[in-house]
């Protein structure tokens, strides 16, 4: 049972992850890679990894894709931005991100209540998780925060740039 909700939840991580290189919109895009990591989190809490699935969904689905979701606001800026937009909210954008995501919920029913009592044989904690990371990781983190911190800055500035260049050409006209 448990090994078929494996394959399925990596069927759909595929399905998802394919989905999101192939789409035009970068909306559509981000919202396919978030049902990809929360099936990848599906995927770890199915191995017997609880506390790996927990922060797959909080530091990739949640934060990280949040720093995204701003990149793309931040780039989307005027009325041709705000008309785009209108569209992506539109019902049938939602359908094939809500199926796999509806897929990928009952997959973590279904699997919580076969799941066994015990992990996989190894106890891991916040707290050892933390003393790892900012431990001997330190330097990791903190240039991986910088990394991520750049890419934001130098995002704006280009989108920036173009927004710039745009208003001048219809100023102009």
């Amino acid at each position: 049972m448990m090994e078929t909700l494996f394959y399925l939840a990596a069927v759909v991580a595929l399905a998802a992850t394919g989905l999101a290189l192939t789409r035009a919109n970068a909306a559509h895009a981000l919202i396919y890679l978030i049902v990809s990591l929360l099936a990848v989190a599906v995927t770890f809490f199915l191995m017997g990894a609880p506390f790996a699935a927990a922060l797959e969904i909080v530091i990739y689905a949640g934060a990280i894709m949040v720093l995204f979701v701003f990149v793309i606001m931040m780039l989307n800026v005027g009325e041709e931005g705000i008309t785009r937009e209108r569209e992506w909210l539109s019902g049938r954008n939602w359908i094939v991100p809500g199926l796999l995501a509806a897929l990928l919920l009952l997959e973590l029913v279904i699997a919580l209540r076969h799941a066994p009592t015990t992990t996989a044989g190894v106890d891991v904690t916040p707290k050892a998780v933390g003393l790892t990371l900012f431990g001997p990781y330190v330097l990791a983190v903190e240039i991986a925060s910088m990394l991520l911190l750049s890419g934001l800055v130098g995002a704006y500035h280009l989108g920036r740039r173009f927004i710039v260049r745009r208003e001048r050409r219809g100023g102009a006209s």
